[in-house]
């Protein structure tokens, strides 16, 4: 083929009237750029029919992976690789064998196989990679790290081989030589080496995949990985700002992926709300008669009493005996059974999940009631819409049982407690006694008013009202002596322990 091609050449440059033996210099470079021509000429024609024509026949294929392996880029490039061999094949023709200007050429044309070569390995290794993507088993896996090292690879082996057709040096000594300076390459390609280890790491555990949601606190990470590379791991925040991490960060710090969640079908609740422990009691009868009203709790009600009838009989508690001897209800307890309930019957939670309300350690906010379930949806969206809906409803819902929710003193009720001070110390001030003749009549009046007045008995911060000590009013009034009289009325204006009561002093009923 060779010898074909040489006789072809000599033939057209005898009839450029040029020949391999002439020593003019520029008929030489003539034909070389009318050989470059024709090779132009030659690539064109591959591109325009050979190209198109392929294609049409693997497009009418069934199969789908011959799409992307017999591709446009594939085909071009090896098109560009057959004129790269001809070209090494031709060119030197034109110099003598011994010429500066053959060894040139040859070199160069050398060069310009190996880089073709590259691109065609390139496209190739691309093409296989997308294919294997298509599998069910690969898909989502991060594999363009694979890729990318191994386009890695075989571009410093291009660049080796380059390096030595140029300096006409045996690559393996440039490989010799290389070992030496090993260490720096160690220190260049650092990230890229540890990315590479890495990836594999992240694939071969399935630690990791394209589209999964992944946060890393320590990183401000909290989004859709987006994409996986040799050196990069690329996600996209809730806020649509992206994070870039290098591998080697993943497989050595630690990160949660919520990918698993989003394929169980349920996301979980956890939150509590904080209960004022003096707002907890037994039931009264009453207070019983009022929770058998409310159709969620009528048969747990029924069967609680039951029970605790039973044990109470069983061991001799008469129905009268204090709450502290025996089983009784309490309206935390029967507040509790309500929730599960409810959580239960109205609102759409994951059943096959864990579902509980429970206690947990008392603090000095309260006693934490904890609601703890999965949603039947991992929607972002829904799963805030369903649990702000529960807390909405038990915050609502809690007065119904005699609790009260705690929670610490805001500025308004700071300044109703200034006001409620204020009013107080200036009735005290207005039934101080103006001489002694009407200090009796005074004292016992305002006596009077303590007892009975509104303004001076209830306190904004109480559940009840309070008053002044029955009994020394009553002695007060039996025996008409004003030092009594006067006493009672100093007692329930100004002795701090006839004031108001505060929350932790007043108990419902």
């Amino acid at each position: 083929m060779q010898a074909l091609l040489k006789r072809w050449t000599h033939a057209l440059l005898e009839w450029l009237g040029v020949t391999s033996s002439s020593s003019d210099a520029l008929d030489r470079w003539v034909a070389f750029a009318l050989v470059l021509l024709a090779a132009l000429l030659f690539d064109l024609f591959l591109q325009l029919l050979v190209v198109r024509g392929i294609r049409r026949l693997v497009e009418r294929t069934r199969v789908k992976w011959d799409d992307k392996l017999f591709s446009v880029s594939v085909l071009n490039r090896s098109c560009h690789v057959l004129i790269a061999i001809l070209l090494t094949a031709v060119l030197p023709v034109i110099f003598d064998e011994q010429s500066v200007g053959r060894e040139v050429v040859l070199r160069l044309m050398q060069t310009f196989i190996v880089f073709t070569f590259l691109r065609l390995i390139n496209a190739l290794l691309c093409a296989a990679f997308h294919i294997v993507s298509l599998r069910p088993d690969w898909q989502n896996k991060p594999i363009k790290g694979l890729r990318q090292t191994a386009q890695g690879f075989f571009s410093i082996v291009a660049v080796i081989l380059i390096v030595a057709i140029l300096v006409d040096k045996s690559p393996v000594k440039l490989l010799t030589g290389l070992g030496a300076s090993a260490a720096v390459l160690m220190l260049v390609f650092r990230d890229s080496i540890m990315g590479f280890v890495s990836g594999i790491q992240l694939s071969a555990n399935n630690m990791l995949q394209v589209g999964d949601w992944i946060s890393v606190p320590k990183y401000g990470a909290d989004g859709t990985v987006e994409e996986v590379s040799l050196t990069t791991v690329k996600i996209r925040n809730w806020d649509n700002t992206l994070v870039m991490l290098p591998p080697y960060l993943l497989t050595t710090d630690s990160f949660t992926n919520w990918h698993a969640m989003q394929l169980s079908g349920g996301r979980r609740v956890m939150r509590s709300v904080s209960i004022d422990m003096t707002s907890v009691h037994f039931c009264t009868p009453e207070m019983l008669a009022r929770f058998r009203r409310i159709d969620l709790l009528r048969d747990y009600i029924d069967r609680t009493e039951q029970r605790v009838e039973a044990y109470n009989a069983a061991h001799g508690i008469a129905p009268g005996e204090r709450k502290i001897n025996g089983l009784h209800q309490t309206n935390l307890g029967v507040f509790r059974a309500y929730l599960v309930r409810y959580l239960e019957e109205e609102v759409p939670v994951n059943k096959s999940m864990t579902l509980m309300v429970r206690q947990l350690q008392p603090t000095e906010t309260g006693i934490p009631i904890q609601l703890y379930f999965f949603t039947d949806t991992v929607v972002w969206v829904d799963y805030e819409g369903i649990q702000s809906d529960v807390f909405d409803h038990v915050l609502a819902v809690i007065p119904e049982f005699g609790l009260r929710v705690f929670q610490n003193p805001a500025g308004s009720d700071v300044a109703a407690l200034g006001d409620f001070m204020q009013g107080d110390a200036a009735d005290a001030e207005s039934e101080q006694p103006v001489d002694n003749a009407s200090g009796i009549e005074s004292s016992a009046a305002g006596s009077s008013r303590d007892v009975s007045s509104p303004s001076a008995s209830t306190s904004p911060f109480s559940a009840e009202p309070f008053s002044a000590e029955p009994s020394s009013v009553a002695a007060s009034e039996a025996s008409g002596s004003p030092s009594a009289a006067s006493a009672s009325s100093s007692v329930s204006a100004s002795s701090p322990t006839a004031g108001p009561k505060g929350p932790a002093s007043t108990e419902p009923e």
